[in-house]
């Protein structure tokens, strides 16, 4: 039901969108937006935790995301936005049974769909679903572990690597093409492979404890709409 729930969060910005083209010329003889394209840039910092995790203490983890974006303009109070990003995110932890502590670092490929509710010129409201996929993986356990380099891909075995949630925000438009966002990025499916062999075996690290943890993020972008 998470799967099916996700996909109609990406799903129903489409149909938003489809209402949108092609669009009627402007009769009124006004000038056309600066941001009228709908291309855009956009990067900023990532803040990312997770959840149900007690037993290990975890903190938030400083990251970041850059990637493109596609929104058509809309003169109606609904419109609809595209993005892909590079997401480097992950969380810290600390456990106390095993003295282990350190990082981990996950780099994400990010689809994300949003439903756009725009509050006047200057402010817009963002509500959709995002997919992402684990492109890479690196744990580093306060100097005793680091898969980084030859075991990433026993590493990448621990984790699911399709991810999908949904997220919501807001957007200011301040001046021209210029734009400033924040997001919050949910989690619905679980972060770790309990399927996978290491799990089986009883013989995972600390850092990959057997209960269904999620990552969520924090996103503060910057960016241009051309």
């Amino acid at each position: 039901m998470k799967r099916i729930a996700a996909l109609l969060i990406l799903l129903i910005p489409f149909f938003i969108n489809a209402q949108q083209w092609p669009s009627s010329p402007d009769s009124s003889g006004h000038k056309k937006q600066h941001h009228s394209i709908g291309l855009g840039v956009k990067a900023g910092f990532n803040f990312s935790d997770v959840t149900n995790a007690s037993q290990i203490n975890p903190a938030s983890r400083t990251g970041y995301h850059l990637g493109i974006f596609f929104a058509p303009q809309s003169k109606s109070i609904i419109s609809s936005r595209t993005e892909l990003l590079y997401s480097h995110h992950g969380y810290n932890y600390s456990d106390s049974t095993s003295k282990a502590n350190g990082s981990i670092d996950l780099d994400y490929i990010m689809f994300a769909q949003y439903l756009c509710i725009n509050i006047t010129k200057y402010v817009q409201i963002q509500l959709g679903g995002q997919t992402g996929y684990l492109l890479a993986a690196k744990a580093d356990s306060g100097g005793t572990m680091n898969t980084g380099n030859g075991q990433a891909n026993q590493l990448l075995s621990y984790y699911n690597r399709l991810w999908y949630g949904y997220g919501g925000g807001i957007e200011i438009h301040p001046y021209s093409g210029l734009l400033i966002g924040a997001t919050y990025v949910i989690s619905l499916n679980n972060l770790y492979n309990f399927s996978s062999s290491s799990y089986t075996s009883g013989t995972t690290p600390s850092f990959a404890p057997s209960v269904n943890l999620k990552n969520n993020i924090i996103q503060i972008s910057v960016g241009w709409r051309f």
